[in-house]
């Protein structure tokens, strides 16, 4: 744990470096350009902190991968005591399992830091972000980046694995695209509610706790059948916070399942669509937040 906490200090004393890296990527870039090469920027100097400490570092993604594969022993544990669970068998369970659970690992690897930004409000930090040449947005994103959750996304790359060698679907070319889509898609629609759920903490300052119940919280709700969830909470899931088009409604097609909802098929094939404009509004919310902060002068 020592080893972790210098490889924090030294990440911040490395600032300067990344700062000046900044500078000179967007003499003349655009805002998309000049986010990204910053973000790019301030994880690389993350990355060399990381692995300054390896040994630290392998512990930390083996404990992140170990506590994230409880959540699947559990699972495993119900069908210890049942065949199948709201209508699904174990395979389908942990094809939804997997899939949520990577699509959550890919955008809590990339904006999982998200969550901190109320706490920079609150103290007067984000000032500093402000003065610098480059998006607030890929700053607080890529700030403290942590390569330990790459365990996350290795364990429910096995799951998935396991899964898609147990199910018993007939895979046609659309299905066997289905499944990459449906990670990238779900990634990043989990990567704009981290977004909203920072704007959101302009406004309330500390409210990292509600982005979580949607995130993490989300997450969880994901990898259990939707047919053991009442149909309001479906709706919800879908019309107003859709991380049904995460997995859900895609899996369905996947596996053969109907929609307990009724709704029409080609929904499974709209979380792109879905992707793309829950990113546009968290931007949106994004923007309107940033415009609204007052300095706390400190």
């Amino acid at each position: 744990m020592a080893e972790a906490g210098g490889g924090e200090a030294r990440g911040e004393v490395r600032g300067g470096e990344a700062g000046g890296g900044l500078r000179r990527a967007v003499v003349e870039d655009g805002p998309l350009v000049t986010g990204v090469r910053a973000y790019g920027l301030i994880v690389a100097m993350w990355m060399r902190s990381t692995m300054t400490y390896r040994a630290s570092f392998a512990m930390t993604a083996l404990g992140n991968f170990a506590a994230t594969g409880l959540d699947f022993v559990a699972i495993m544990l119900m069908f210890s005591h049942v065949t199948v669970l709201g209508g699904f068998t174990l395979p389908e369970v942990a094809f939804l399992y997997s899939t949520a659970g990577v699509a959550f690992g890919l955008a809590d690897l990339v904006m999982g830091s998200m969550d901190r930004l109320g706490r920079r409000v609150r103290d007067g930090t984000l000032d500093t972000l402000l003065v610098r040449p480059a998006p607030v947005l890929a700053q607080v994103a890529a700030d403290r980046f942590a390569l330990r959750r790459l365990g996350r996304i290795t364990q429910g790359l096995l799951v998935l694995g396991w899964a898609l060698t147990q199910l018993q679907v007939v895979w046609t070319p659309l299905k066997v695209l289905m499944v990459p889509v449906m990670l990238l898609s779900g990634a990043a629609i989990f990567a704009s509610v981290f977004v909203a759920g920072a704007a959101f903490q302009f406004w309330a300052q500390d409210a990292s706790e509600v982005q979580n119940s949607f995130t993490y919280g989300g997450n969880t709700l994901l990898q259990y059948p939707p047919t053991l969830f009442g149909k309001e909470l479906l709706r919800g899931v879908t019309f107003v916070v859709p991380i049904a088009f995460v997995n859900w409604l895609p899996a369905l097609h996947v596996l053969g399942r109907e929609d307990p909802l009724g709704l029409p098929g080609w929904l499974d094939f709209a979380p792109p669509l879905v992707a793309v404009g829950c990113c546009a509004l968290a931007g949106a919310a994004w923007r309107a937040g940033l415009r609204s902060y007052q300095s706390t002068g400190s």
